[in-house]
């Protein structure tokens, strides 16, 4: 009995040296978490803390990025005033009518073409009074159609600028230009450039071309102003 009793007191001593053991391990592991925790490293939770004022007034401050919406298309373009050309580009927006919405360029004659329309004319009319004919062919598919049109590009109020200068190429007329206006636009002259000799061609009735000559030199002095003419559209303004 001695031997067996001893034995049962070496047991229950073994028992209480792994329980304390264990509690010991389970310790150090919590305060190992919480010391990790409290370092900087790059996936480690951090504390959400309140924004201060000054960073609400930052975030107030911030511009919005551009979108394309109707706020950022051409917004020279009047939609009473303005005439769709050939080539400019029209997007139809029908409300609650997506299939039937889309963007358009106006064809070489003058035509677009609409779902459940077909062919309809749009060049010589204001957008306004285009609308009101896409809603007058609407109305007899669609009940009560709102129908509204935004000139998103214009492409039919345009000039020409070739020649000896930085950015040559066609540049929309949605303002009133003069020749200096154009040359600056263009980014100045290059190397060589014939700044007295230059030209404007403008076609007249019946498919003629009249030539406008620009001296350069004689303006930028103040000396024969008429000379720096308003440009027209599909105006050609040549650097020699």
């Amino acid at each position: 009995m001695d031997s067996q009793e001893r034995a049962m007191k070496t047991l229950r001593l073994v028992l209480a040296v792994m329980v304390l053991m264990g509690m010991w391990a389970l310790t150090m592991a919590a305060q190992d978490a919480a010391s990790q925790q409290g370092t900087d490293n790059s996936g480690a939770a951090k504390p959400v803390l309140p924004a201060s004022d000054d960073a609400k007034d930052v975030a107030k401050a911030t511009p919005l990025p551009s979108t394309d919406t109707p706020a950022s298309r051409v917004s020279s373009v009047r939609p009473d005033a303005y005439v769709v050309g050939v080539g400019d580009g029209l997007e139809i927006n029908v409300w609650k009518e997506g299939e039937l919405s889309r963007t358009v360029a106006v064809r070489p004659d003058g035509i677009i073409t609409l779902p459940l329309i077909g062919e309809i004319k749009a060049s010589g009319l204001t957008p306004v009074q285009l609308q009101d004919q896409i809603t007058t062919a609407l109305q007899k598919v669609v009940s009560d159609p709102q129908v509204t049109v935004i000139v998103v590009s214009v492409n039919s109020l345009s000039f020409n600028i070739m020649g000896n200068v930085l950015k040559p190429g066609f540049y929309p007329l949605t303002r009133p230009f003069t020749i200096l206006d154009a040359i600056a636009i263009s980014g100045g002259f290059r190397d060589f450039a014939k700044e007295k000799k230059i030209y404007v061609l403008r076609a007249t009735a019946g498919h003629k071309q009249t030539k406008y000559f620009f001296n350069y030199k004689d303006v930028i002095k103040g000396r024969k102003m008429q000379q720096n003419i308003m440009l027209q559209p599909g105006d050609t303004l040549v650097v020699p």
